[in-house]
């Protein structure tokens, strides 16, 4: 069979796992390395060495992946494949104007945030004039409980149950007693519960009443005051709301 293609013949199944997942456990170790030797993507991804080796080479001839001096990296044909994928068009454009907007007034990084799978992944950004205080990327996600995924969670959270099964709500009080002050304040907060150094504030959007569909989000450091950055985020967040609800598909 040509070496062209993932040939599940060639390359045996580890632990039950099939080919197809393997060599996209390959990729994602290297989405998060940036480059790795087949020995550390082999261990990462608990492979045997043989069977790494032999879908990183497949995936080489397909563009999927490419030779560097630290191994492997991710390959031209990812890139181009995944600059095809652009979801949520709708609602980039319509927080586009207010994202700018706030960044440029803050100084701080702005960011759109949805749930997805389970995680709150970022849907676009614009960097303040004060730096990033982690690297971010369109279509990168958290945990869901940072600021955003929390504001999120409070507006469709309703006991136990939730429309996001993926989701482990919490079953604590103290869960509870923040959905209750996320829900009165408007706002969410993340005061380095996810990331040491790095500060959150979001605020859910709504293209219709009811369930929100996406978070806007100041991302900082902990030398700013994120209660006095929440009022600028109200604003951008009705700003950016209005706009969503104008949108043709909402979304």
């Amino acid at each position: 069979m040509s070496s062209t293609i993932l040939d599940p013949a060639s390359a045996p199944q580890a632990g039950g796992r099939g080919v197809l997942e393997s060599a996209f456990a390959l990729l994602g170790a290297l989405e998060q390395t940036g480059a790795a030797g087949v020995t550390r993507l082999a261990a990462e991804c608990g492979l045997p060495k043989t069977t790494a080796h032999r879908l990183l080479e497949q995936l080489s001839s397909l563009g999927a992946v490419e030779r560097s001096r630290g191994g492997y990296r991710i390959g031209a044909r990812v890139f181009q494949l995944g600059h095809s994928w652009q979801p949520y068009r709708a609602l980039r454009a319509a927080v586009r104007e207010p994202m700018r907007r706030l960044a440029a007034a803050t100084g701080v990084t702005v960011t759109v945030n949805v749930l997805r799978n389970g995680e709150d992944m970022i849907v676009d950004w614009t960097a303040g004039r004060d730096g990033l205080p982690v690297p971010l990327r369109s279509g990168g996600t958290w945990p869901w409980n940072t600021a955003a995924g929390k504001a999120l969670a409070a507006g469709r959270h309703a006991g136990t149950t939730d429309s996001s099964p993926r989701i482990p709500f919490p079953a604590s009080a103290s869960w509870r007693r923040e959905v209750a002050t996320i829900r009165e304040r408007g706002v969410a907060f993340d005061r380095e519960e996810v990331v040491s150094g790095v500060c959150c504030a979001a605020v859910p959007l709504h293209g219709a009443p009811g369930t929100p569909i996406a978070a806007l989000c100041v991302i900082t450091d902990p030398s700013h005051n994120l209660d006095r950055l929440a009022g600028a985020l109200q604003n951008a967040g009705r700003a950016a709301g209005a706009a969503l609800r104008e949108s043709p598909s909402g979304t």
